[in-house]
């Protein structure tokens, strides 16, 4: 069976896998954390990510969220209600 939030957190995956090139991606969703939120309550998860990107190099953390939720639009308008990124260049990364 598959549900929503594991659906989501699938396409988060495979989005910033492609479009960012990415080296690593891990996703999770905290919507547990979260429930009866409003956002929770109108049927957005909550989700965290880690990304590995050589397109972050030159970029502060600001553009690099900005990047993350420009490939993520669609679903911030509907399956996403909040994301947590942490956004890391190959040579940053906290292995």
């Amino acid at each position: 069976m598959t549900t929503r939030s594991h659906t989501t957190k699938t396409t988060i995956e495979q989005k910033l896998l492609k479009d960012l090139d990415a080296v690593h991606v891990a996703v999770e969703d905290e919507s547990w954390k979260h429930a009866g939120h409003t956002g929770a309550r109108m049927g957005g998860g909550h989700f965290a990510v880690d990304v590995v990107s050589s397109k972050f190099e030159g970029l502060n953390a600001l553009d690099r969220r900005r990047l993350v939720f420009q490939i993520l639009r669609e679903e911030m308008q509907s399956a996403i209600h909040a994301l947590s990124v942490r956004a890391y260049s190959p040579s940053e990364w906290p292995t």
